[in-house]
């Protein structure tokens, strides 16, 4: 595999998606979507070999959710690639215009990146998220999978590529790394010529990986503990309801709860409460001060040094008592809060503290974590959940893949 062949076709592409009409990228994304369907017996057969072959390697429950295709979930990536048709099409938009004192009318117009390449691991989803909204913002895309989605996500790139020449698009819009080997993505992360930025998604290793070795930018996000503080003036019922949701829905989402700190006076019984409610199917890893507050719980043991910077991704809850919403937000500072993370309050006091003081991408007053994702914000299906400061943080939607110009019009104007 020529990955320089590649990133000169993947450019290429981007020459002609950037001059595509809206309606053009939309039919596209239209038959993706019905092909999807037509073709879900296809998919879903090369799904179950991945899902086989994750079971005889030992992947985690957590792992082989993330892997799974069913027909449910199938129909829902095709109705999330039917709402990126619905949502504006970003490109050729005027971010802001003025008129000079020479007569110059100046505006910054939306334009598409040009190449993004994206490594990510164990969710196929991931493949269809990234080739509709990369087609609908003009972005040509190189697409490296993780092994264990080799199957499933070969078959869902026959079914894009299909769909692009079908709608008269070069099918080299989306090209997909078959070959699992390493240095293939050492490769990618130097292909600088080709190639406008880089995104992982997938563990602190990979971003770590993409951040030390690429010579192009990268997109870091996906990781970070994602933390709920419960003080002193919550509804305690009220946000048992979220602390749950934002745990078990889908634990093994990068918004999923991964550490719970409760205020001091409110910890017996909320702690209580949580232990009554989650101890069916959570494990509570905890500091001292809490673990005889979770006496209901089943599954519990004393917080080790490194626990309350791990992403579980499972259904293990790290726990503390704390004495202030300084001392929470102190532990949160010190632990990665980067990603998603919630107050259960009603001091606005407190909000705004909490508000004005977390480093997070996305923070919540009274709402669970999990609302971090695309669809949820109206974006459509998302590219990555950014967690750094420049050019995009959050969840990535369409305006997140385009780059603007600068665009003057005069009237035969000479600089004096």
């Amino acid at each position: 595999m020529d990955l320089n062949t590649m990133g000169q076709a993947a450019k290429e592409a981007a020459f002609h998606l950037a001059t595509a009409s809206t309606a053009q990228k939309n039919k596209a994304l239209a038959i993706i979507a019905d092909e999807l369907e037509a073709n879900a017996e296809t998919i879903l057969a090369a799904n179950e070999k991945d899902i086989q072959l994750g079971r005889e390697a030992g992947l985690t429950d957590a792992l082989l959710d993330r892997l799974l295709l069913n027909p449910e979930r199938l129909t829902g990536i095709a109705n999330d690639v039917r709402n990126v048709i619905s949502l504006n099409d970003p490109v050729g938009s005027e971010i802001d215009s003025k008129v000079l004192e020479n007569g110059m009318s100046l505006s910054r117009r939306r334009v598409p990146l040009g190449v993004v390449g994206v490594i990510y691991e164990a969710r196929p989803n991931v493949t269809i998220d990234i080739a509709a909204l990369c087609l609908k913002t003009g972005n040509a895309s190189i697409l490296r999978g993780g092994k264990e989605t080799f199957f499933s996500n070969m078959e869902l790139v026959k079914v894009i590529q299909s769909a692009l020449e079908k709608a008269s698009l070069p099918a080299a819009s989306v090209q997909y790394i078959e070959k699992p080997d390493r240095e293939l993505v050492s490769q990618l992360l130097k292909l600088d010529d080709y190639v406008d930025m880089i995104i992982p998604r997938g563990g602190a290793g990979l971003h770590k990986m993409c951040k030390e070795n690429s010579t192009i930018p990268v997109i870091i996000g996906g990781f970070g503990i994602s933390h709920i503080f419960v003080d002193e003036s919550a509804d305690l019922d009220k946000a048992l309801n979220v602390v749950e949701n934002s745990k078990v829905q889908r634990p093994s989402a990068c918004n999923s709860l991964d550490t719970l700190l409760v205020h001091k006076a409110v910890a017996k019984a909320f702690l209580s409460k949580a232990a009554e409610r989650m101890s069916d199917t959570v494990s509570f890893v905890a500091e001292s001060n809490a673990i005889d507050l979770l006496g209901e719980a089943q599954d519990v043991r004393s917080a080790q040094e490194g626990d309350f910077d791990t992403e579980w991704l499972s259904y293990t809850l790290g726990v503390k008592v704390v004495d202030t919403i300084e001392q929470a937000i102190t532990h949160m500072r010190v632990h990665n809060a980067s990603h998603s993370d919630a107050i259960m309050t009603n001091s606005l006091k407190n909000a705004e503290l909490f508000i004005n003081s977390v480093g997070s991408a996305a923070v919540y007053v009274n709402a669970s974590t999990r609302f971090t994702d695309g669809a949820q914000f109206g974006l459509g299906a998302e590219v990555a959940v950014s967690t750094q400061k420049l050019h995009a943080r959050g969840p990535m939607g369409l305006e997140e893949l385009t780059s603007y110009k600068w665009v003057g019009k005069a009237d035969y104007l000479a600089r004096p």
